[in-house]
């Protein structure tokens, strides 16, 4: 006799709705591996916050962006009108990109030029006369790289009075900068550095105090 032919459709795992044997349940259910994958797909954040977003980057795109160089007080007006909180005589140049205006606190006199980057999910706070030089990231999330979703984790930065950041230096959530503190060009913050000391490195340790003359 010949062997009794194979069934046409083969039975699902009760775990990830593989092939199993004949004797599976139809009922597959989700293993907690494709559950943490799924969340993946999913955003984090509401559709309230991406409908902001949304708008603020269409904003950035029309009317920042292209604003010229010395239109300050313009530039300060639409940040304000997405919530931020803007001291006077802070200048934020043109090319500068605010990822969440609502999540940005920046005292008087502050500058943040060309190029930076405020990547804030959590609010980011630049005290008085601080400076955000050309090209730096101030990257105030990451994630947790042990877990299968690949969860977004977000914590606030600060950078106090009087301290600078220099060009293309990355400071990472959680971080405070110091009051007087500078950070060399190109270093990575991965941790609170302390006020009036020079700071550079990857990663980023002091280098020296300093007192203001």
């Amino acid at each position: 006799m010949n062997p009794a032919a194979p069934p046409l459709t083969p039975a699902l795992s009760p775990v990830r709705g593989e092939r199993g044997d004949a004797s599976a349940s139809l009922g597959a259910t989700i293993s907690p591996l494709d559950a943490e994958l799924t969340k993946m797909t999913t955003s984090p954040y509401t559709v309230a916050h991406q409908l902001a977003r949304a708008a603020w980057s269409l904003v950035w795109l029309l009317l920042f962006r292209p604003s010229p160089r010395p239109f300050h007080p313009w530039r300060r007006l639409l940040l304000k009108l997405f919530g931020a909180r803007i001291g006077s005589g802070t200048r934020i140049y043109p090319a500068a990109i605010i990822w969440a205006p609502w999540n940005l606190q920046a005292g008087e006199v502050v500058a943040i030029a060309d190029g930076a980057e405020i990547y804030n999910p959590s609010l980011i706070k630049l005290g008085d006369y601080s400076i955000i030089s050309q090209g730096a990231y101030l990257c105030g999330a990451s994630h947790d790289y042990t877990r299968w979703s690949f969860p977004l984790l977000s914590k606030p930065i600060v950078v106090e009075s009087h301290a600078w950041i220099a060009a293309r230096a990355i400071v990472q959530m959680g971080v405070t900068v110091g009051e007087g503190c500078v950070i060399g060009a190109g270093s990575v913050v991965t941790k609170s550095m302390p006020a009036w000391s020079v700071c550079a490195g990857n990663p980023c340790r002091v280098v020296k105090t300093y007192a203001k003359s």
